[in-house]
């Protein structure tokens, strides 16, 4: 498999989560600390810090960590590129649902 397919596989299934998702949305608002970030969301802070690790993983966020506090903000290139994947498909995508798509 290339690598940006593995890179967007990734993304996607770190995305497949919805407390994954909630945690995009609200970092798309602005750095938070990890236990700002948890306060919506009833587990455990290992739990949550999980989460947080495959976000990072694929490199949907990134933190920082100052004293005690780790702070985590948003890093958009991911997502930039699996939107720029699903742009490339949907034209393909159209002419599939309209019956002219013809594969070689």
């Amino acid at each position: 498999m290339p690598n940006h397919n593995l890179a967007l596989t990734t993304v996607f299934q770190a995305l497949s989560d919805p407390t994954r998702c909630a945690v995009i949305e609200r970092l798309a608002r602005g750095p938070a600390a990890m236990t700002e970030l948890a306060k919506p969301f009833r587990m455990a802070l290992p739990s949550f810090s999980q989460h947080l690790g495959v976000l990072e993983s694929c490199g949907l966020v990134r933190s920082r960590k100052v004293g005690r506090v780790r702070t985590y903000r948003l890093a958009p290139d991911p997502l930039r590129k699996a939107g720029h994947w699903m742009t490339q498909q949907r034209s393909q995508w159209e002419r599939l649902f309209k019956g002219e798509f013809r594969p070689a």
